[in-house]
């Protein structure tokens, strides 16, 4: 056992819907306007990690889990505006002197992940306000989604982006360190979409009609691919200046993508996932399902270990 986890460890667990886990029933709290709508999974990876610690002997006193969905990194130190009117306090506030372990995801939502798919996918812009945030350029055809990102004004957006999260990650540790100053800190990054081998794509998943990234074209698929490997990469460059640690999940989850059939980890653009809002499912827009969250915790799990070790 490492010394360090001798004791439990006070922890906080922070982040966006890739902590949360979107998509994974039951959520918490359906009664309470602020944990119903940020669909905090009661099985999120947070609690799977604090599980497969403790059957190592290691216990996590984990005094709160700030995960919410569509969470940017500014929601760790701004509160962060939910549907209805809610908003949600910021995630900075359950960090404390006494918190000695700080872990989650930021990222993605600030980069504009939701932006870019509906940029290119026809079908998730015609969904109109489902999902938060627009197009980068609606008058610019999903089908040349490829070009767009690639050069000209949808480049610059996205280099302006990046820089946006860099930024941003630089104070998202300073304040970790500042509230919480002997706490060991954790970035997990984002897991992998799309294969190297982009012909699986053009495959539904057993017992599916769509294919996993549905309409997106096949020629995006490549540059989607990039981007989330720079903002995986960004992730590590900060949290390695930051002395933190960081969990690559896209270079561990090649074969548990969209596109990996039986074996995906993660749920397909417009698949059903296990919850509904009313009636009406879900799709799990490009999230972990069970699977993909065991292997969040998995990796998780094994880095806490070796930071408390450490």
């Amino acid at each position: 056992m490492p010394a360090a986890a001798q004791e439990p460890v006070p922890t906080v667990f922070f982040g966006d819907s890739h902590t949360a886990n979107f998509g994974i029933a039951p959520v918490f709290e359906a009664w309470d306007p602020q944990e119903y709508y940020c669909f905090r999974s009661e099985e999120n990876y947070p609690a799977v990690v604090a599980k497969e610690l403790a059957a190592q002997g290691i216990t996590l006193d984990v005094a709160s889990d700030r995960s919410c969905s569509a969470a940017l990194i500014e929601h760790f130190w701004t509160s962060q505006p939910l549907p209805g009117g809610e908003s949600k306090p910021p995630q900075q506030e359950a960090l404390g002197h006494g918190t000695r372990l700080v872990v989650g995801s930021l990222g993605d939502n600030t980069l504009g992940f939701v932006q870019i798919l509906q940029q290119c996918s026809r079908r998730l812009r015609e969904l109109g306000e489902t999902l938060p945030g627009d197009p980068v350029d609606p008058d610019d055809p999903a089908e040349r989604c490829a070009a767009f990102f690639t050069v000209g004004d949808g480049r610059r957006w996205l280099d302006s982006r990046f820089a946006t999260v860099a930024e941003e990650l630089e104070r998202l540790f300073d304040t970790i360190g500042a509230y919480s100053p002997d706490a060991e800190t954790v970035l997990v990054g984002y897991p992998r979409i799309v294969p190297a081998d982009i012909v699986k794509c053009q495959t539904p998943a057993p017992g599916q009609t769509d294919k996993p990234l549905a309409d997106i074209p096949t020629e995006a698929l490549p540059v989607f691919d990039n981007i989330l490997e720079r903002l995986n990469d960004l992730m590590r460059a900060k949290t390695d200046d930051a002395g933190a640690v960081f969990v690559d999940l896209y270079t561990v989850t090649g074969a548990n993508t969209a596109c990996d059939g039986d074996h995906r980890g993660i749920g397909g653009l417009f698949e059903n996932s296990q919850l509904n809002f009313g009636t009406t499912p879900l799709p799990w827009v490009l999230h972990p399902n069970t699977r993909g969250r065991d292997l969040q915790a998995h990796h998780v799990a094994t880095a806490i270990r070796q930071a408390l070790d450490s």
